[in-house]
């Protein structure tokens, strides 16, 4: 299963015509504690770049974009009771929504896991 990521620290990884997407473990430590995640409601579609979750920490409250256009299929409903697992595991259990893909073309913006450790060693 491929995995990209994004500049603003989504990942998003795909399987067939299905992409599941969250916050990159470096998002992650620069929010801190996470209080409070929305995700998206099954069904709403997005083009690639629109807000599509939210994310509140101690710290500060940010967007979280869809790294690609589609419909989506699922949202993490453990995080409504459990934030905290964005926390624990950012790039796992702690997924914010699965996509129905629209355009797969759209992974040639989207940096593999080298590029994007490169990007964040840059930071």
């Amino acid at each position: 299963m491929p995995r990209y990521f994004t500049e603003d620290h989504e990942w998003i990884d795909v399987d067939g015509d299905t992409a599941t997407v969250g916050i990159t473990e470096y998002a992650q430590s620069q929010l801190g504690d996470i209080v409070f995640v929305e995700t998206p409601e099954t069904g709403k579609q997005f083009s690639k770049g629109d807000e599509a979750a939210v994310v509140e920490s101690v710290k500060a409250a940010s967007d979280v974009y869809s790294p690609v256009s589609g419909t989506v299929t699922e949202a993490n409903g453990e995080l409504e009771d459990n934030p905290a697992l964005v926390n624990d595991d950012p790039e796992g259990e702690g997924w914010f929504f699965k996509l129905n893909l629209a355009d797969t073309g759209e992974f040639e913006g989207l940096m593999d896991e080298a590029k994007y450790k490169a990007f964040v060693d840059k930071l």
